[in-house]
């Protein structure tokens, strides 16, 4: 009868936002592809019997997350198959590219025949939902075939414990058929037993973004993207990474100040969403007058010929110009913020003077950068309390502020290299979070096994 009434509930949704939908689709390429996946569940199906983990990740960051919990499973279970599953298409793209050994797929809608659809083709033996993902008919049917289901590096803001708080009774069942929580850290799990969950299934095992994060700026794919760039030794460089609308703006303003006192200061511009690449590079050329070098355009020599963007003529990174205002640096590519981030020595974190709720900080402080960070970071509370606590990190509230700031490191470069020395020996020692991760799945993929082994005995 729930799953009737929710059901119903998606169509009325589904039929009010169509749309909004379509505009986005027509605008922006957005809402285009899988839906065959996401309305019906017709995901491919799976062959053979052996062990399967079924990952969820919603989108970029969920994904790029898994990689080091895929490669410790796929270490100790080499006969185990992953299906990693995603909301977006930009996730689809990234995961397609960073886990090709692996089965990826669109997660299907929460109507019950979609999730029924899906489970039935794919028969996982455990499924692993990233950070914080429920959805009633999902759970419920996973439960009906005594599925598994764990969440892992779970998390839950104050504002989303809010929103649960307000259909509690409904938040407790699904939490009732996660057989584990793996939290990041004692405050979520609190928030967990306050929405109804089993203290008893909740283990707090720290967070595996430190884990992910990158140390050595040496590193190859850091190291291609400086070589792409053209970037020198002598140069510093700031960063605005993960950046919305207006910050791109503010980094702009920024840098173009600091850069009367510091003319070897170059920036790179990352736009959170791939749809604004362009939009961010006609910026800087129409309203600042500026050249704009960008990442998609540069040919790299070392990669297969598939990666490889068009040569782009001399002329267009070196212009008349150039000489007083180098080329801003445009990353409009995907999945490779990660690696540029080695690249800064000073980093500022955007959707972070914007309403989003700011984005992933940890990445530029295991580099050593400088990290600078608007004032709206609720969705990365524990991080940001982790990095003010050790004074790795300055809190901008405003574009003046950022500027400040900019001005404040580079015309200290001790006090700069301070901050970022606490900033990396802070992302070191919260190392740990994906060995128990890893761990705790093992144990729950035996169990499964031994209890389908023991059903068909």
């Amino acid at each position: 009868m729930l799953a009737r009434l929710l059901d119903l509930a998606y169509l009325a949704l589904l039929v009010c936002i169509s749309p909004w939908l379509a505009f986005r689709s027509l605008t922006q390429g957005k809402y285009r592809h899988g839906w065959a996946q996401k309305l019906r569940g017709d995901v491919p199906r799976r062959e053979g019997n052996q062990p399967c983990l079924w990952l969820h990740a919603v989108s970029v960051g969920e994904v790029l997350q898994l990689r080091p919990i895929v490669e410790g499973l796929a270490r100790n279970h080499p006969e185990l198959e992953f299906v990693i599953s995603v909301t977006t298409t930009t996730g689809h793209d990234v995961a397609c590219r960073s886990y090709p050994q692996c089965r990826v797929v669109y997660y299907p809608l929460d109507f019950s025949w979609a999730v029924a659809r899906a489970l039935d083709r794919l028969q996982p033996t455990a499924i692993a939902l990233v950070e914080l993902e429920l959805w009633p008919n999902f759970l419920f049917a996973a439960a009906q075939r005594h599925i598994p289901v764990l969440l892992v590096n779970g998390r839950i803001s104050e504002r989303s414990f809010r929103g649960y708080s307000r259909i509690r009774p409904l938040v407790e069942a699904m939490l009732q058929r996660i057989r584990r929580l793996l939290v990041q850290n004692e405050a979520y799990a609190e928030r967990l037993v306050r929405l109804g969950a089993d203290r008893s299934r909740i283990t707090v095992t720290g967070s595996i973004k430190f884990d992910g994060a990158r140390t050595d700026r040496g590193n190859p794919d850091t190291v291609r993207l400086g070589r792409l760039f053209g970037l020198h030794e002598r140069e510093r460089v700031f960063i605005a990474g993960s950046t919305q609308a207006p910050e791109e703006r503010h980094a702009l303003d920024a840098w173009l100040a600091a850069r009367h006192d510091h003319p070897d200061l170059r920036l790179i511009l990352v736009p959170r969403h791939k749809e604004r690449f362009d939009e961010v590079a006609r910026l800087v050329e129409t309203e600042y007058g500026l050249p704009v070098l960008r990442r998609s355009r540069l040919v790299d020599n070392s990669a297969p010929a598939s990666e490889q963007g068009a040569e782009i003529p001399t002329s267009e990174i070196r212009n008349p110009k150039s000489e007083m205002s180098p080329p801003v640096l445009l990353l409009d590519t995907l999945g490779e913020l990660s690696a540029c981030w080695g690249l800064a020595h000073i980093a500022f974190v955007g959707g972070s003077l914007t309403g989003r709720g700011g984005q992933n900080m940890i990445e530029p402080a295991g580099y050593g950068a400088v990290v600078l960070f608007g004032p709206n970071t609720w969705n990365f509370k524990d991080v940001v309390d982790l990095l003010l606590a050790k004074e790795a990190a300055l809190v901008v509230r405003s574009p003046q502020e950022l500027t400040a700031g900019l001005r404040k490191f580079l015309g200290d470069p001790v006090l700069a290299a301070d901050c970022g020395k606490r900033a990396q020996a802070l992302v070191a020692a919260q190392r740990g979070a994906t060995e128990r991760t890893v761990d705790l799945l093992s144990a729950t993929l035996v169990d499964s096994q031994r209890t389908e082994e023991r059903k068909a005995a």
